[in-house]
């Protein structure tokens, strides 16, 4: 990137207008990697990003504010899944790796919930880790634009994604078997 993608417009309105085609884009892939939830349309996800981000005082650059947005549309997501859940009551939960939620038909409603919870744990421990599976897995920055985003070495972003894979595969594993 260079200074121009950095420099901010200023309010999170303006950034909201300049970045509205990188938004759509990172809302399209939040709403594929959820398994695209009907009651939840790509403009939809959009606009209760903005309500969610509306009130945030600064921004440090476009990664910051990109980074910040695929988070808050993660939030959104998880929080849809988890009301279908409710209205549902739940169903029987089986083991699955990190890797399945890239499955065509997308995971259901219960493992998106089920990442979530294990990523919030996985912050506990590691919080740069956690970041990295924010960026490459929920937003689907490659690597360098993690780096990037994270302020950290490629290599660095590529162990801590290898390491935090499997720490995930575990705890969705354990979590199953309980």
């Amino acid at each position: 990137m260079t200074s121009e993608d950095d420099a901010l417009p200023g309010s999170t309105e303006k950034l909201m207008e300049s970045l509205y085609d990188a938004l759509r884009q990172l809302a399209h892939r939040e709403r594929v990697r959820v398994g695209r939830p009907q009651t939840l349309q790509t403009t939809a996800l959009i606009s209760e990003t903005y309500v969610k981000l509306a009130h945030h005082p600064t921004w440090k650059d476009r990664p910051h504010f990109l980074a910040t947005a695929a988070t808050a549309m993660r939030h959104i997501l998880v929080d849809a899944a988890r009301a279908r859940l409710a209205q549902k009551r739940g169903s029987g939960k089986v083991a699955e790796s990190i890797e399945s939620a890239f499955d065509i038909a997308g995971p259901s409603d219960s493992d998106v919930v089920r990442i979530d919870e294990a990523l919030a744990e996985l912050r506990g421990i590691d919080p740069r880790m956690a970041s990295v599976v924010e960026c490459r897995f929920f937003a689907g920055y490659s690597e360098e634009e993690t780096a990037q985003i994270l302020k950290v070495s490629d290599r660095t972003v590529r162990r801590d994604w290898l390491q935090a894979k499997a720490w995930l595969y575990r705890a969705l594993q354990e979590e199953a078997e309980r």
